[in-house]
């Protein structure tokens, strides 16, 4: 039901403005003349690996190796790091995706061992890593925290782990499925950013707009070791043209309009102050995107959003279930469609949901 009514909307207030199926291989067919782009195969040809190398390079790493799926990529990357260490435990903060939506594949699979690590609604420290006293193989950190309204932890806070990371010998890897949004907040280069991380993952379709896929930044041999990996997986796809052209031919606008998506964001936080029914967390904005807090269950808010869907053909979003029974919270990536919303209708349409809310 609310696939359909999404579909019949004009104005979706998160996320970026999604292509046609036929608008998207139009341009992709246009940008692959325009560049003489040749395909691939099973990963290999100059023009996959010239992207794989811009991405690495970025991020200060030796190479890239694109990969078909983000489920894939990290939990090969950990289980690569407790390989080289004779060690099965993981540690990451207890909304790491890989815990939460992987279906439990690392424990059915027996790659690793989860370690939990600090508070489920806070950024993590040092501290709390320095709580448990076991042997740790491998640390993933998220840059932002998705599940915490896209949460960022203080730049001295994320060093002084890097560093003791380095000095105890353990592997740090960072989710950065969305690292692409968090520059703007920490003013620092991606490379200053992804100093430090043994590994990275990063989305080619969440903030890029690619139809799928990621890349996995590593040394050499972690990048060699985990093309083996994949190809034992059945991630070794004929092509991955389709998905890294997707991703290549928006990559460098994408990344160039995230200072102004973060500070729509913050124009966004002061609207939102006029709206006290509306809580948005965190406080203050950490990177374009947060949990929109609302004062009803999820299923009120759901008959809220199908409303405005059906009469307006407005789109909110999906309302999830917090911990009080009558609170719920809508995840808003600050995209296109709200750069591109005017203050009035933005105003309009917070208007009507606080009037919603209290009938």
């Amino acid at each position: 039901m609310s696939t359909e009514l999404r579909s019949h909307c004009t104005l979706s207030v998160p996320g970026n403005r999604e292509m046609s199926p036929a608008d998207i291989f139009l341009q992709m067919a246009n940008w692959c003349q325009s560049n003489q782009i040749k395909h691939d195969i099973y990963g290999q040809g100059d023009d996959l690996q010239q992207f794989e190398t811009k991405v690495a390079d970025l991020l200060g790493y030796e190479a890239g190796l694109f990969v078909i799926s983000g489920t894939m990529t990290q939990p090969t990357a950990l289980q690569l790091a407790c390989m080289a260490r004779k060690k099965p435990i993981v540690a990451m903060h207890p909304s790491s995706h890989i815990y939460l939506h992987e279906a439990q594949g690392y424990l059915l699979q027996q790659r690793f061992t989860v370690l939990p690590v600090g508070n489920p609604y806070q950024t993590w420290s040092l501290a709390d890593l320095q709580e448990w006293p076991d042997d740790i193989a491998a640390v993933l950190y998220e840059l932002p925290m998705r599940e915490i309204g896209g949460q960022l932890p203080e730049w001295d806070d994320l060093n002084a782990i890097k560093a003791h990371c380095r000095e105890q010998g353990i592997h740090l890897h960072m989710d950065g499925a969305r690292l692409w949004e968090a520059k703007a907040w920490y003013g620092r280069e991606y490379s200053e950013i992804a100093q430090g991380f043994d590994s990275a993952y990063v989305s080619l379709y969440k903030g890029i707009g690619g139809l799928g896929g990621s890349m996995l930044l590593g040394d050499q041999a972690l990048i060699e070791k985990a093309r083996l990996w994949m190809q034992r997986q059945g991630g070794n796809v004929y092509r991955r043209t389709p998905y890294s052209v997707s991703a290549a031919m928006q990559f460098d606008q994408r990344l160039a309009l995230m200072p102004a998506l973060f500070d729509r964001t913050q124009q966004l936080y002061r609207i939102l102050k006029d709206y006290p029914l509306l809580t948005p967390n965190p406080t203050a904005p950490q990177a374009n995107m947060l949990h929109l807090y609302l004062p009803v269950s999820a299923e009120k808010a759901s008959v809220i959003r199908d409303r405005l869907a059906t009469e307006q053909k407005i789109w909110l979003g999906n309302p999830q279930q917090a911990a009080l029974p009558e609170q719920s919270f809508l995840e808003w990536y600050v995209g296109d469609n709200l750069l591109n919303l005017s203050d009035d209708k933005l105003r309009e349409i917070l208007s009507w949901l606080s009037g919603e809310l209290v009938s």
